[in-house]
């Protein structure tokens, strides 16, 4: 038993904690962007996803497993979209951009969220011994909920089939030059890792979604501020 236990105490628990701090968020920030394309085609008539089982926030029902690991690894990626007919819609092509526009919205109300939330946490759970690395860890996961929230968000509005800035486009171009696009969807995500993953698309990505989170970091600070008048 004392083998056992030594051995366990000397585990490397690194690699696992590290694979949590980015699962968690990416499955958080999968969940309700894509709940948040759903309440938005069901506010505007639609129900179709509410009819698929697509309302929850059971991150099953909404994940992608190559979007979700492009999510963990690049800190941008995509999920299940969301069934939607947009014919449901009075005016189909603003509802649709609507609905596409949905889950990026989302996606930066999670991000204001969490960095609130991270600046109203620092001070009880960073700089206070009492909750050691645990405390560190918690901080890591809201911090990283946040940046990889913005990079979904960003991410989805590039207008690449089946990304939501395609669905958005459909609102400003012809059908005809819609459906033409939309011939190539299948394409399109085998398209997108290649680029990420040369870095093509990644360097530009991350250079936007660095800016976007540096200009939000004073939620973070606000949020800090407010603690410290109270303490």
């Amino acid at each position: 038993m004392n083998a056992i236990a030594d051995i366990w105490n000397h585990l490397d628990w690194s690699v696992l904690t590290d694979m949590l701090l980015s699962v968690i968020p990416a499955l958080l920030c999968i969940t309700l962007h894509e709940l948040g394309h759903g309440l938005a085609a069901w506010l505007l008539g639609d129900p179709t996803a509410k009819d698929a089982g697509r309302l929850t926030l059971n991150p099953i029902k909404h994940i992608d497993p190559l979007g979700t690991l492009m999510l963990v690894v690049f800190h941008f990626g995509y999920a299940k979209p969301v069934p939607v007919n947009m014919y449901n819609f009075k005016n189909p092509r603003r509802g649709m951009a609507v609905t596409a526009l949905a889950g990026p919205v989302m996606n930066l109300l999670i991000a204001v969220v969490f960095l609130f939330l991270y600046g109203v946490c620092m001070i009880p759970l960073y700089y206070r011994e009492a909750w050691g690395q645990t405390g560190f860890y918690l901080m890591e996961m809201l911090y990283l909920t946040a940046y990889i929230s913005i990079g979904m968000g960003i991410f989805n509005l590039l207008p690449i089939p089946p990304l939501d800035g395609s669905k958005v486009l459909y609102s400003v171009i012809s059908e005809e030059a819609y459906y033409k696009l939309m011939r190539y969807e299948r394409y399109g995500m085998i398209a997108l890792l290649v680029l990420a993953y040369t870095g093509v698309l990644g360097a530009p990505l991350s250079a936007a979604v660095s800016w976007v989170f540096g200009k939000l970091m004073v939620i973070a600070q606000y949020g800090f501020n407010l603690v410290r008048k109270l303490v």
